[in-house]
This record gives C-alpha cells, sequence and structure tokens, in this order.
C-alpha cells in the first residue's frame, strides 16, 4: 500500500500543499493511500465545513430551547431532534445534492432523498415525510429540460417508493441556477423521547456491524468530491460516479433498523452518507470514548475489484453502521435476517484512541480519528462588501414604468400568475405521493406541509421551506432573514406554533470574497433573526462551489422552520373556503418593489433594496394566527407576486371569487412584497371578534372585501374571471415541459 518513492496524488484528490502537509505532521509520517484518501473526503469542503464553520459556530450563542420544550439533540448531530409534547420528539433536517443532480438528474435527487431519509433514521426516528426545494435556471433553456424532469422523477420515485408522502418544497427558476440546479431535500422523523439514538462508538469490546447493501465503485468521491469544487461551463472538470439509489433496499433498511432500535440491541448508530465508510468510522470513533479497529476485508463487496482506497471513499447508498454489545450481535443478525438485510461484524470498540483498519492482514490505516471527523483545517477565507454591492442597491425599481390603468393591471396579474415562479406546479407535484400513510393534512400547494403523528390526540407538526434569492443577492443579511421570516409566517399560516430551523445555505466559491461576504453576511442575518424570535438552529448543511465558470448563484438561503399544532383537525386551511366571508389583509403594505416578481417578470430588473423585516411584527402576526385558530375560515400569507397573487390563489383553491376594495396606489397594493402580510377569512359574524384580536396583538387589520362571484374582482379596477386566470396558471409547465 505504501511506496516511498512515488509522488502522492493529493492534488488530485482536491488536498492543498498545506493540508498535505498539515497531514503528515498530524501522523509524524508519509500517510499511506488509504489514510489520504479518508482524509480527502472528509477534508472535502462538503464534509468539513472548512471555509464556513468560523461563521456558523455563532449558531451555537442561540438558547437551545424551543417555545413547547428543549431540544434533545441539535448542531453536530445528524439532524436536530425536538420535543413537541406528550412524550414525543420530532427531527428534521434539509440538505443538498446539487451537483451530483446535475451530473445525473435522477440517482442524483434520488440519493439525496434517501441520504436525508437516512439521517433522519440514525437519530432513532421513523422519517413520515420528505419535502424539496429545487432551483432550475430558465425554464425554457435546453439544460432545464435535461435536468428538471430527471430531478422531479428522482425525488418522487425514491421517496413514492419508501411510501414517505412529499408534503411540501419549492421550484424556483433564474438563470443563475442554469448549469447548476439546487437539489435540497428534507425529511421530518418522529420518535417517542426514549427512542432518541446518538452517532457514537462507545463501551470497550463492543462489535462494528456494517449492515445494508453491497459496497461498490458507485458514488466514490461522489458528493464529498462534486460539491468541493467549482464546475466548469461545459461540466465538472472531474466527474466522480454519482450514487446509485436502491428505495426498496431503503424501505428493508428502515423496517430492520426499527425494530433493532425497539429491541434495544443498538449501542451508537451512524449512516453512511458523504465520504461513506471513511465518515461513519471516523466520526463513531471520534465522538466515543476509545478507538476502533476495523478488518477492511470484511466489508461485503458488489465489485471484488475495489482497493482499500476505493472501499474507504465508496458513497454506495442504503449503508449504515451500528455498534453493538457482543451478547446482542446474535438477536441484532436474527433481525436482519428476517428482513433480508446483510449484516457483517467488521470491527470492535477498542481501549486505545486511534482508528485502526486493516486489509488482509496489512495495517492501512492508523489514525486519531478525531482528526478525520472533527479536527480538520479551518479557513478564514477573506471576504468583503462587492465593490458591485452600493451600486446594485442603488438601481431600485421605483422608476420602472408601472401599469397605469385598470386593463393594464389586469394584463399585469396575468402575466405574473403564468410567469415560471408564480404559475401552478402541479406537473412537479402531481408526481409525488403527497397522502402516503394517511396522515397528510396540508400538502402543496398550502403555506405548508402538516402531518399528523399521533392518531389519538391529533398532535401533529408543521413544515415550510423558503428563501427569494433576488432579495438575498440585494442583501444577504436582509434575504436570509426574509427566508426565516416566511418559513416562519407559512408555518403560522396554518395555526401551528413555530419553533426551530433547519437551513440548507446554498452558495458559490469560498474563494470569491464576494461570496463568502454573501454567506458571512446571511449566517449573521439568520443568527440574530432567531435570537429575536427566539427559537434556536437545529443544524442544516452548507453547499458551497455552486457556479458555472465565473457566474454564482443566487445566494440561496433556504430555511426550514417545523411548527407544532396540539390539533390537526382544528387547522387554518389555505384558500377561500365558502362565499359569503370578510376578507381581511393583516400587516402593512409599503411601497417596496426592488427585487419583487413584478420587477422580474416584466421588466427583467434586479436592483434596489428588498423589503424591510421586521420580526416583532412577524412575532405578533404569528401569534395571532396561532391564536386565530378556529375563528379563521382561511390564511394565505402574501409573499411573491404580492397581494393580487395571494388573492388568485385563494380564489383557484375551490373556484370561489372575491371583490375586493384596496386603498392608496392600487399597483403598489397589488404587487408590493411587504413582508409580514397574510390574507385572511372570517365569517361575517366574526369579523368585529377578529378586530379585536388583531388589536390585541398590535397587527393592523384591513377589511378588503367579501368571497364569491366568479371572478377576482378589484372594485374599479378589473375583474379577472376564475377561468381566465386558471388558465394562463396552469397553462406554463406543461406547455413547455409536456403533458
Amino acid at each position: 500500500m505504501t511506496d516511498p518513492d512515488r509522488e502522492q496524488p493529493w492534488a488530485d484528490l482536491g488536498l492543498k500543499a498545506d493540508e498535505y502537509a498539515q497531514i503528515r505532521e498530524i501522523l509524524g509520517r508519509r500517510p499511506t493511500s488509504s489514510e489520504l484518501a479518508m482524509y480527502s473526503v472528509m477534508w472535502s469542503e462538503h464534509c468539513s465545513y472548512k471555509s464556513t464553520k468560523v461563521h456558523l459556530k455563532q449558531f451555537s450563542e442561540i438558547p437551545q430551547e424551543t417555545p413547547v420544550g428543549k431540544m434533545l439533540a441539535g448542531i453536530g448531530e445528524n439532524a436536530g431532534v425536538l420535543d413537541v409534547g406528550q412524550g414525543y420528539a420530532v427531527t428534521f433536517k434539509v440538505e443538498s445534492h446539487n451537483h451530483p443532480s446535475f451530473v445525473e438528474p435522477y440517482q442524483g435527487a434520488a440519493t439525496g432523498v434517501g441520504g436525508i431519509v437516512r439521517d433522519i433514521l440514525a437519530m432513532g426516528a421513523r422519517p413520515v415525510a420528505v419535502m424539496d426545494p429545487l432551483r432550475f435556471g430558465p425554464l425554457d433553456a435546453p439544460d432545464t429540460a435535461r435536468v428538471l424532469p430527471g430531478i422531479v422523477a428522482g425525488v418522487g420515485g425514491y421517496g413514492n417508493c419508501l411510501g414517505l408522502p412529499n408534503i411540501g418544497g419549492e421550484a424556483v427558476f433564474d438563470a443563475t441556477y442554469l448549469g447548476n440546479p439546487l437539489v435540497n431535500a428534507l425529511c421530518i422523523g418522529v420518535l417517542r423521547h426514549e427512542d432518541l439514538h446518538l452517532a457514537k462508538a462507545s463501551g470497550v469490546g463492543n462489535l462494528v456491524i456494517l449492515y445494508g447493501a453491497r459496497t461498490g465503485g458507485d458514488g466514490i468521491g461522489g458528493v464529498s468530491v462534486l460539491a468541493s469544487e467549482t464546475f466548469d461551463a461545459d461540466g465538472p472538470a472531474k466527474r466522480p460516479s454519482v450514487q446509485v439509489g436502491d428505495p426498496f433496499m431503503e424501505k428493508l433498511l428502515i423496517e430492520c433498523t426499527l425494530e433493532i432500535f425497539a429491541a434495544g440491541l443498538v449501542a451508537g448508530i451512524q449512516d453512511l452518507g458523504g465520504a461513506g465508510l471513511s465518515c461513519a468510522t471516523s466520526e463513531l470513533a471520534s465522538a466515543g470514548d476509545g478507538g476502533m479497529h476495523v478488518e477492511l476485508d470484511r466489508v461485503p463487496l458488489r465489485d471484488s475489484t475495489l482497493a482499500p482506497e476505493e472501499i474507504l471513499m465508496s458513497e454506495s447508498q442504503e449503508r449504515m453502521m451500528a455498534v453493538v454489545e457482543p451478547a446482542d450481535v446474535d438477536a441484532f443478525m436474527a433481525i436482519c435476517a428476517k428482513w433480508d438485510v446483510e449484516a457483517v461484524v467488521v470491527g470492535e470498540v477498542t481501549d486505545g484512541d486511534r482508528l485502526l483498519i486493516d486489509w488482509h492482514g496489512e495495517r492501512v490505516v492508523d489514525v486519531p480519528p478525531r482528526s478525520v471527523a472533527h479536527d480538520g483545517p479551518t479557513y478564514h477565507r477573506p471576504y468583503a462588501r462587492p465593490s458591485w454591492q452600493d451600486a446594485l442597491q442603488a438601481d431600485g425599481a421605483e422608476a420602472l414604468p408601472r401599469p397605469a390603468t385598470g386593463a393594464e393591471l389586469r394584463e399585469t396579474v396575468l402575466k405574473l400568475v403564468a410567469s415560471p415562479n408564480l404559475c401552478d406546479k402541479s406537473w412537479i407535484t402531481d408526481q409525488y405521493d403527497r397522502y402516503v400513510q394517511g396522515n397528510t393534512v396540508l400538502a402543496q400547494p398550502a403555506d405548508s406541509g402538516m402531518i399528523r403523528i399521533d392518531e389519538e390526540t391529533n398532535l401533529g407538526v408543521s413544515v415550510s421551506t423558503d428563501c427569494n434569492g433576488r432579495f438575498a443577492k440585494l442583501d444577504p443579511y436582509s434575504g436570509a432573514q426574509l427566508a426565516l421570516a416566511e418559513s416562519y409566517r407559512n408555518v403560522a399560516t396554518g395555526g401551528a406554533r413555530p419553533l426551530a430551523i433547519s437551513d440548507c445555505l446554498n452558495f458559490g466559491s469560498p474563494e470569491d470574497p464576494d461570496v463568502m461576504w454573501q454567506f458571512a453576511e446571511a449566517c449573521r442575518g439568520l443568527k440574530d433573526a432567531c435570537l429575536e424570535l427566539g427559537i434556536p438552529v437545529t443544524g442544516g448543511n452548507v453547499s458551497l462551489y455552486n457556479q458555472t465558470g465565473e457566474t454564482a448563484i443566487l445566494p440561496t438561503p433556504v430555511v426550514a422552520v417545523l411548527g407544532v399544532i396540539e390539533d390537526v383537525t382544528k387547522r387554518t386551511p389555505t384558500g377561500f373556503q365558502s362565499a359569503g366571508e370578510v376578507v381581511f389583509l393583516l400587516g402593512e403594505t409599503r411601497e417596496e418593489l426592488s427585487g419583487s416578481e413584478w420587477a422580474n417578470v416584466v421588466h427583467g430588473h434586479l436592483g434596489g433594496k428588498p423589503p424591510v423585516v421586521d420580526l416583532g411584527a412577524e412575532k405578533a402576526l404569528a401569534e395571532l394566527l396561532v391564536e386565530g385558530v378556529g375563528l379563521l375560515t382561511s390564511a394565505h400569507d402574501v409573499s411573491d407576486g404580492g397581494l393580487a397573487q395571494t388573492l388568485v390563489e385563494s380564489a383557484l383553491a375551490r373556484d370561489i371569487g372575491v371583490i375586493v376594495t384596496v386603498s392608496g396606489d392600487p399597483f403598489v397594493a397589488l404587487f408590493s412584497e411587504s413582508a409580514g402580510r397574510v390574507v385572511v377569512t372570517v365569517d361575517h359574524s366574526d369579523a368585529e371578534r377578529l378586530q379585536e384580536l388583531a388589536a390585541k396583538h398590535g397587527v393592523p387589520a384591513a377589511a378588503l372585501g367579501v368571497t364569491g362571484s366568479d371572478a377576482i374582482d378589484v372594485d374599479g379596477q378589473f375583474a379577472l374571471p376564475i377561468t381566465e386566470a386558471r388558465a394562463a396558471w396552469a397553462a406554463t409547465l406543461p406547455s413547455i415541459l409536456g403533458g
């Protein structure tokens, strides 16, 4: 395994010269080829967060408590775990699988879902739902026609085969994502408090069992290398094979693992995701209280020609690693056999402080596990406010030509309704099973996804993901806060109390000081917002090098918010429910059009400053929405496309029109994207009660009109028949992507 005269290919493995020197210093010698492989994948940007952990550490300043209880596990674990009452805990996390999904759209997206599901499983939870925030290049671009159908089919194919409902997400189009689509995957899991499991190898003499699928050549250096370099304009310079998923194997693995948990047979557990065995062995040993010895030739292989380095780097899917007491091994193996899941003892926990790996009797790895898993390089990359930022912010949308007549306003509404970001997404969501398992309460196109977690008490949780990359480009600090505020508001709109966040921070190259400034500002914005709202960050993911050549994506800090609702049968639905109800706009509308869909769609313009963030107002609005459960007959947040889009979507939900009167400039009233606003309806007899509730919480409440008729009627301006709005809204994706 060692050839002291041959120069080692550290650069080809993505390591820098100083990193290679650091490895030699840690070991006091030249690394073996297997050690070099382990360090290269574990010290990659994707696995080590070496460029970002100096900024991420500020999230630990946020109190680790939620509005209803404590966090049971947080940053540093496979996923965050929250107490939601009644002895239940919920775990959720969002991660990226961007670059593999560009190279191989179906398998990249499918294995993104599989990986996040195993993260949730590793905490001791049963996965109960998934979500998929997606970003693509222009809808009519040839490469979008290549990647979008494959990505959607991969997300749906894997999740549907697992029997997990897909209850939400986003599909956003922008030119910056051309050649670099974003595939973020979220999973939610449910467990009892006592079922929590952590990733650590403790107990000298305990055995290490690898179980699940066999290890193959797919995904060698996959996500760890792919996600740690910039794509050239014509594709990635190095294309390691993308992981290949088998959802039916994963389904067996899930049920097998849950039965093993129920039998109390596990002392520690870790899924095999990015960096494969390199990650699982080093992280389990690093988090434990001893060392680990592994016999690599015991690993079941699909390809007998794999070298030890390749076995350590392979990111083959559907694999888990468990630490089991010797007395429990037979019972563990029996459960695996019952589920037809292959399981092999590959090592044991030792009393030393080294990770030792042997291959055919030869010692190929002898390292301090923490140096691989946790003590990798830390970069303080230079960052500075971009030289172009002031000019960008000075170029606001105020001077852009606006519709002046009722007919022009009507035409603008139709144009926005049919635009790629605002149109009907059922071409995508109809490929997902949203209701399997029978516990889905809300799903697309509702503001949030909601799942019942107890069939007797109707306890449930709600999750929303959001991010407006244009706002983040204009001001990454405010843009990140606006992403959080919208997800927070969406969860509250359904009647759930927001508890905590998980984030997936998608940015360009960290070697660009402009990008690192965007990242640092977004992190600072999220920390400050979480402190003010009183909710913690449970964990998440960073995805860097999202750019093609010199073109970085819009900074895209996707924020997922999870909330709890005590009785899902009393949730507030999205969209008008019946005629004759009074329509109110909660919150304040200002002239805020920079970064809006109107500026984007009508003028192709991006400039100015994003809407003002008022977190105190968001918190008050959420309190009103939670307290208003049972009073409110519907609620729908106002965001992309402004009030006009909210009214159209609310009317299309059940083909119930609305007649409204807007005050002030009708254009601003209809298309401003001011934050902190929700359209609600109440029975006519409850209008005064709503106004009293709004006054109690200090939330502006303006009566707009009444539901009914067969049109969206803005008094004195225009009437847009529901049939015409639906035709425009529904036609866009099928007309370009096919029936």
